[in-house]
């Protein structure tokens, strides 16, 4: 029952693992070919297409390669037609020596999706070499009273070909004394013994030379010879005998050149020469020959050669004890070799793809397979990369694995891995080997380019030069290549009527902003608009920001006097009494500056005066006012010319002329003509002077009153236009100025209602507001 759950388990894993592999692995069996060693290359040897059933461009679309065990290039597929032939020559010998059948094993590597074919070759031996003895001459020494049918060994002959081209028969030279008989060893190696048909007589004889052949079974069959040189000896009848018939001796391969292996020891009951024993080696393959010596006299068998537990694991060796009279003694000597952890693992890179785009999950970066030419648990090995590292290991068969991607990468936080592949074995002491392999990230358009500010604020002087520079935007993009290369536009604007495309333009490769035309901070005092940075990637990303352009004031608009008017026909005149106390409000001069800031700043100066002292100018609101009291004999009429200057740089001033009539009282609107004081030159009759000074008061009061009526009447029904106040008198004012509600020059403790009418001459009236006192004198 537990037998039947276990070949379950197994059978859905192999059924899980099959369905990872794809659909491809199902139909794949190991399979053996088989060609003749030492073939032409280029020789065929089968059609993987035909095995594997795929398609004939399928190869080269999952980039098909051949990986033998040995890593040596002895095969080549043609990944075209599906061909795979011999890339060399195959040496059976020199590629699986003594080992029969000699089998190669390969595997065939797919990608997209992964696959293993895993296939043997077996390299069929041809006779291509001729037994061979060790040496041209052996010695044989033989009592002359053996008795017939004693059996003498004699040193086999070496054939490096296998099977039936191995050495299958020895044969002697005709004589009356001998014959060889071909024997077998338990690992089927034939050797030759010399078997004695009758009695020697040294006396007859004592010498004898014979030819040892060797034939082997290849068609047609090689053959080697020897001399076999016999000694008839005298009679000796003990035998070298050793302690033991076999001897079995474990050695570490890492043993040092000269350590002691075993020590065989023969002994003779013979006394003197025929009681001297000494040793030789029987048999020794080319393997042993050069990796033990043996010690003639002490029978001490020694290394003078480094063992390789994985090149040869286990020796045999024949030693044979001859004492003096020439009879011997054999034994064998088995040596295991022990294998030590003396050989790192190793690492072969199968494909390696990189660089690897960024945002891709689950990417074959690596194929690799390891191996470790140890035994147990030397070889076996576990694999690893470091453990903050995006990519993981997924192990395969053969001791293939794959290095993916563990979810997708970011080139801006890290463009290079170095990724440490560690190969660690399980022996004592544990050996690892690590292979570094560089992985490149290459980029991918996932970053739009940001700028370095959300919005700008530009400042650009008014009545700049066309095309000048008045600042820039920057736009940094953080991949690479194309794309991160920014390009800069203008937007357009949310309302169409902003003629942007004639107000500033961009350069797309720098960000740098230029004003197109002179700007005018009357007109335009500031703008915004929105730039855009677009990269080079496929697709394009994009982004925004606000640029605001503030427009800064130039001294360029000179001081403009609204009051008193300056373009009327007649001079505007201003009426103070001679009573008037110092510091008499006269008028106030009202001025306004199309700038702004600083340069709007106004100050007023009195620049010149009839009579210096009598009058001054408010240096910041204007108001003119008496700076003294009024005597008679000050001038009637009074020039006043008052200079409005603003603070830029350089300032700008504008002048306005007024004229002050000193008047005893609001009767006299106007000076005399000059007619008129050249006849009041000459002497009058008082009592006339007082009866016309006295009509002209009364006429001036009527007068005064029906203005004074109009002027109410005017006032009511133009209210509901200019909220009470008397209209203003007609004339022509620049289109540019402006409302400063209250921000001007005008002080709010002040406010003028002033009526004009038409004419000219003394039909010109003006009436300020607040009113003063007026008086009449009368005589």
């Amino acid at each position: 029952m537990e037998a039947g759950v276990e070949r379950f388990r197994q059978q859905r894993q192999v059924l899980i693992l099959f369905l990872l592999l794809g659909v491809t692995f199902a139909g794949w069996e190991s399979r053996r070919y088989s060609v003749m060693e030492e073939i032409e290359s280029g020789s065929f040897v089968a059609n993987l297409v035909k095995d594997l059933g795929l398609g004939v461009g399928e190869l080269a679309a999952r980039e098909a390669r051949v990986v033998s065990e040995d890593n040596e290039p002895r095969l080549q597929l043609d990944l075209q037609t599906g061909k795979l032939t011999l890339n060399e020559k195959l040496d059976r010998e020199e590629m699986c020596g003594p080992t029969d059948p000699c089998v190669m094993h390969f595997q065939v590597l797919l990608k997209k999706p992964l696959g293993v074919f895993r296939a043997e070759l077996l390299v069929r031996d041809i006779n291509d070499h001729a037994p061979e003895f060790p040496e041209r001459e052996m010695t044989l020494k033989i009592p002359e009273n053996s008795p017939p049918g004693t059996v003498f060994p004699l040193k086999k002959a070496q054939d490096l070909d296998v099977g039936n081209n191995n050495i299958q028969n020895y044969s002697i030279s005709p004589n009356s004394y001998f014959h060889v008989s071909t024997r077998n060893r338990g690992d089927g190696r034939k050797y030759p013994e010399l078997v004695l048909d009758r009695e020697l007589d040294r006396e007859k004889q004592a010498l004898l030379r014979l030819t040892l052949t060797a034939l082997d079974g290849g068609s047609p069959p090689r053959s080697g010879t020897t001399q076999v040189r016999i000694l008839v000896l005298d009679i000796n009848d003990n035998a070298p005998e050793f302690a033991q018939a076999h001897y079995q001796v474990q050695v570490l391969e890492n043993s040092p050149v000269g350590a002691l292996v075993v020590k065989v020891s023969a002994r003779d009951l013979d006394t003197g020469t025929n009681g001297e024993v000494s040793y030789s080696l029987f048999y020794s393959s080319q393997e042993m020959s050069p990796t033990f010596e043996l010690n003639s006299l002490s029978g001490e068998v020694r290394l003078i050669k480094k063992l390789d537990f994985e090149t040869v694991s286990s020796y045999d060796l024949d030693i044979d004890a001859f004492d003096g009279g020439g009879l011997s003694g054999k034994c064998s000597v088995s040596i295991e070799v022990v294998d030590v952890n003396d050989n790192a693992p190793e690492l072969t890179i199968s494909s390696l793809t990189s660089p690897i785009p960024e945002n891709s999950p689950e990417t074959e970066v690596a194929l690799f397979r390891i191996r470790d030419r140890d035994s147990g648990e030397n070889g076996k090995m576990t694999c690893s990369i470091q453990d903050d590292l995006p990519f993981i290991l997924k192990p395969s068969e053969e001791n293939f694995y794959t290095l993916v991607t563990n979810g997708a990468l970011d080139r801006e936080s890290k463009a290079e891995y170095n990724v440490t592949i560690t190969v660690t074995d399980l022996g004592t002491p544990r050996l690892k080997t690590e292979h570094n392999i560089i992985v490149l990230v290459s980029d991918v358009n996932d970053n739009a380019p940001a700028f370095t500010q959300t919005s700008y604020t530009l400042w650009v002087r008014e009545n700049n030069s066309p095309a000048l520079h008045i600042g820039s935007v920057s736009a940094t993009d953080t991949d690479a290549g194309a794309n991160a290369q920014v390009t800069y536009s203008l937007l357009p604007p949310p309302d169409p009527l902003v003629p942007l495309a004639s107000l500033v333009s961009i350069n797309p490769d720098n960000g740098h902003l230029f004003a197109l035309t002179s700007l005018d901070y009357e007109a335009l005092r500031a703008f915004e608009f929105r730039v855009g940075a677009t990269d080079r990637g496929s697709p394009a990303l994009s982004s925004q920001a606000l640029v605001r352009v503030l427009v800064a004031d130039a001294n360029d608009n000179a001081p403009f006097v609204l009051y008193p008017l300056q373009n009327a026909s007649a001079p505007c005149t201003e009426l103070v009494p001679r009573a008037a106390e110092p510091g008499y409000l006269v008028t106030k001069v009202v001025a306004v500056d199309g700038d702004a800031g600083q340069n709007a700043w106004l100050s007023y100066q009195l620049l010149k005066a009839t009579e210096p002292g009598l009058f001054g100018v408010w240096a910041h609101n204007g108001e003119v006012r008496t700076a003294r009291l009024l005597s008679e004999r000050d001038a009637p009429k009074q020039r006043l010319v008052v200079l409005v200057k603003d603070n830029g740089e350089p300032p700008l001033s504008a002048s306005v002329t007024l004229h002050v009539l000193l008047v005893d009282g609001f009767s006299q609107p106007y000076l005399p003509a000059p007619e008129a004081e050249a006849a009041a030159a000459t002497p009058a009759d008082p009592l006339t002077v007082y009866l016309v000074v006295a009509l002209a008061s009364v006429s001036s009061l009527f007068l005064f009153s029906v203005l004074v009526f109009v002027a109410v009447r005017l006032c009511r029904r133009g209210g509901a236009a200019s909220a009470g106040r008397c209209p203003v008198a007609e004339g022509h004012f620049p289109g540019h100025l402006v409302d400063v509600s209250g921000t001007g020059t005008l002080s709010q403790s002040y406010q003028y209602e002033v009526c004009l009418t038409g004419g000219t001459g003394t039909n010109e009236f003006k009436f300020l507001k607040p009113t003063f006192k007026f008086f009449l004198i009368s005589n």
